[in-house]
């Protein structure tokens, strides 16, 4: 049984997953709500509560997996309150192929997951630091909506500059949110880098060391790689 606990068209959705789900549960409960909310909304937030869940029916299995598969991009963010281990090692391991942000709650954890959906996850904050240097700090764990949010500002700096150089800030960067998100990384970058004169990476993680060597191949800027406790350093390398 799949059962409907907000109007159809609202975001955030909450849905109610009990016993032995099948292949009408998803045509006439979920596709609709969900169709509504994506055409009001564009892209939707969906609470998922599992209650004395016993799985799938084969066809509405294959409902499920053609529902995410058409509405790959329709979803914001999904949370899912769950007692099932196994169920939650699954969507944990795959989380990162994911084309949103997925959080999973424990039962009880209602009001947690309803707070999650609401609230800004990572966020990305923007510099002027003169002479055509512009630093942009990612902080926490980002959706595409922290993306989408950063790039009109960081657009007006580009224009306003012949060449810009960059300080890139991930002291306390914790990721990305899902493919969504990676992907507006990359295209940021994509749109960015013809402008893209030099860039200072400061961080501790290992793989940062890695973007320094893509940004000198890849994308053929001077780039540097400087230790979190070196930020000033990379400041002054940058503009020199």
């Amino acid at each position: 049984m799949i059962e409907l606990m907000t109007p159809r068209g609202v975001t955030p959705m909450e849905v109610r997953f009990g016993g032995k789900i099948t292949d009408d549960d998803y045509e006439d409960v979920l596709v609709p709500a969900l169709e509504a909310a994506i055409e009001a909304h564009e892209r939707v937030r969906v609470l998922v509560i599992l209650e004395d869940f016993e799985g799938y029916e084969l066809e509405a299995l294959v409902d499920d997996a053609r529902t995410g598969l058409k509405h790959w991009s329709g979803f914001e963010r999904v949370a899912l309150v769950s007692g099932s281990k196994r169920l939650n090692m699954v969507i944990r391991g795959f989380s990162v192929l994911y084309p949103c942000p997925v959080a999973i709650f424990a039962p009880g954890e209602e009001d947690a997951a309803r707070r999650w959906l609401r609230e800004s996850l990572g966020a990305i904050h923007q510099e002027d630091l003169g002479g055509g240097a512009l630093r942009i700090g990612l902080l926490g764990k980002l959706d595409a909506e922290a993306y989408a949010g950063a790039a009109e500002g960081i657009d007006a700096f580009v224009r306003a500059h012949d060449g810009f150089r960059l300080l890139l800030d991930l002291r306390e960067f914790d990721g990305w949110q899902g493919l969504g998100a990676l992907a507006q990384h990359f295209r940021l970058v994509r749109d960015h880098k013809g402008a893209l004169v030099k860039a200072a990476i400061v961080g501790d993680a290992g793989w940062q060391k890695l973007a320094v060597r893509v940004g000198r191949e890849v994308l053929g800027v001077e780039a540097e790689f400087f230790e979190a406790a070196r930020i000033e350093a990379a400041k002054v390398w940058l503009k020199a």
